[in-house]
């Protein structure tokens, strides 16, 4: 009598593994029976290293689930497996490096998990700071990963880390350095759809249960993903956890200056460069004729480095260094010989600068710049105003008496500092709306607001830039080619008439629709036509409403 089908130790693994588990000593002849296979496949994988061995990856996984059972038999086993790793690590699947890379940020998060480990921590951190300045690209690439990985996980996110992995910034291979910018300007995290647009996406259909149960749970995962993405109190960007970033901004510039990169990688150093200079109020007087000198509506993305020139003002820096950069803006964009998106975004860039620094364009720019207000651009115009309203506020004094509008408590108190002027209060400016506020609850985006908020102490964005009040028309090549992407899939939609013999004829009646009508005036049916009946007419309508019925199912 034959034994069962599934005790068939020799190749049965994973059942050999349980009973071994269970008796290690009763099933040694077993191991090593398999241990000697695993020796054998693995002479047979180092001749053919680049070729897959399925059953070499089942025996060392057979293996390490055992190892525990028989250590002194398998106690070289781990270093055999790390030797063969550091030899052959050319022919590893990408899969297997995603893997491996997993595994090590997951191992430190869970040494981590209780609390911070920091005699581990800082031996691991001395060996990614060594790997950082490897010759070897992929290897510094691999451990700056992880160490940003780490940074967004919360598990290495001191000051110490930072200042090490910025200065892959200045590191001669370009992944590496277009990752340290990725890191720095947080473009790891990409922006899903919002509330808006989820609101869109399902108006759109039909008013359906179906429908609105997966814009109810689309919200949902919104919902718990802005929860989750919600920042903490003391959670910092990188940019502010760096040391000395007046000399690390003034050596990437010099970087920059120097550079024969490609277009997208000297934008994004500059847009680091501006967020330094901005946040930590830098002084880098020689970024601004940099800047300036790409400031040209044919340039390209040049509402990217009018955002850097935005982003680089703040009020400690000398009004004659800015005041170039907003002549520029205003010669080269806010003209007439340009195009209405032109001319806004100009203006756009020049608001946004003098938010930060009022005290860079002069009254004579301002008030020619105020004369938009009635252009036949509508978003010229609505710029325009937004220029008008800004000043309203900041220093009413620089426009004209007809601009200044009605006079408000606020405006006849508004003056604009002196450079390097300090304004010391003896109160908290907003203490006095906390009663109002503990009456009337806000709402949740409101929630951990601060007492008072500047405009114009957060960072601008690319939106701040390039708003336009309207939407500007399609030229007919956008028309035309919208019309063709739409023709695209009519096909799916019409029903195909084929025949069962593609070579056999017409039949009559296909050929009476192609014949020339006066062949057809003296026809029975043509004659008859008009001298139908009320009835007869109703029963051939029916007839025809049913056959076009039926050619539509």
């Amino acid at each position: 009598m034959s034994g069962r089908q599934n005790n068939k130790l020799p190749n049965n693994l994973p059942q050999l593994q349980n009973l071994i588990k269970r008796d290690p000593q009763s099933y040694v002849d077993e191991f090593l029976q398999q241990y000697r296979h695993y020796q054998s496949n693995l002479q047979i994988f180092k001749l053919q290293p680049d070729k897959p061995n399925k059953e070499l990856a089942e025996l060392v996984t057979f293996l390490s689930q055992i190892a525990h059972c028989y250590t002194q038999q398998l106690s070289m086993f781990p270093k055999e497996l790390s030797e063969l790793l550091m030899s052959y690590h050319t022919v590893i699947e990408p899969d297997l490096r995603m893997t491996l890379y997993t595994h090590i940020v997951t191992d430190i998060k869970n040494i981590n998990a209780k609390h911070k480990n920091n005699k581990v921590n800082t031996v691991l951190q001395n060996f990614m700071y060594t790997m950082l300045r490897d010759s070897n690209p992929i290897a510094a690439k691999i451990s700056l990963d992880v160490m940003v990985e780490l940074y967004k996980r919360n598990i290495w996110n001191d000051a110490k880390t930072v200042n090490v992995i910025t200065t892959a910034c200045f590191s001669k291979v370009t992944k590496v350095c277009i990752s340290m910018l990725f890191y720095l300007l947080d473009r790891y995290n990409k922006e899903g759809p919002s509330a808006r647009d989820l609101m869109v996406r399902y108006s759109t259909g039909k008013k359906t249960s179906k429908n609105k149960k997966k814009l109810d749970k689309a919200m949902k995962v919104l919902k718990k993903h802005k929860k989750k993405k919600k920042a903490e109190v003391f959670n910092f960007s990188a940019i502010h956890l760096i040391h000395d970033s007046q000399d690390f901004s003034e050596k990437l510039l010099k970087q920059l200056e120097s550079s024969k990169e490609r277009f997208e990688v000297k934008i994004m150093m500059m847009e680091l460069i501006s967020r330094l200079v901005g946040i930590h109020e830098l002084f880098l007087f020689n970024f601004y004729p940099f800047v300036q000198r790409f400031l040209q509506p044919h340039q390209r993305e040049v509402t990217k480095i009018l955002l850097c020139a935005a982003q680089a003002s703040h009020q400690l820096v000398p009004p004659e260094i800015i005041e170039p950069v907003i002549m520029t803006i205003a010669n080269n964009f806010v003209t007439d010989r340009n195009s209405g998106e032109v001319m806004t975004v100009g203006i756009n860039a020049i608001k946004e600068v003098v938010g930060r620094c009022p005290l860079a364009i002069t009254e004579d720019l301002l008030q020619d710049l105020a004369q938009y207000k009635t252009h036949k651009d509508k978003n010229v115009m609505m710029s325009a105003r937004a220029l008008i309203q800004l000043f309203r506020n900041l220093n009413p004094h620089m426009l004209h008496k007809k601009d200044r509008g009605k006079p408000t408590e606020a405006s006849t108190d508004a003056k604009v500092k002196d450079y390097g002027e300090l304004e010391a209060k003896d109160y908290i400016p907003g203490a006095e709306v906390l009663e109002l506020e503990e009456e009337k609850k806000e709402g949740e985006e409101d929630e951990g607001q601060l007492l008072f908020q500047d405009l114009y102490t957060t960072l601008v964005t690319l939106r701040n830039i390039e708003k336009l009040h309207k939407k500007p028309k399609a030229d007919k090549e956008t028309r035309l080619a919208t019309a063709m992407a739409g023709r695209t899939d009519r096909k799916d939609f019409v029903k195909k008439h084929s025949k069962l013999n593609p070579h056999a004829s017409t039949s009559n009646k296909e050929k009476k629709k192609h014949k020339n009508f006066m062949m057809m005036r003296h026809s029975q049916n043509v004659r008859t036509k008009g001298k139908r009946s009320f009835r007869e007419k109703q029963i051939a309508l029916r007839e025809a409403l049913l056959k076009k019925r039926k050619q539509y199912k």
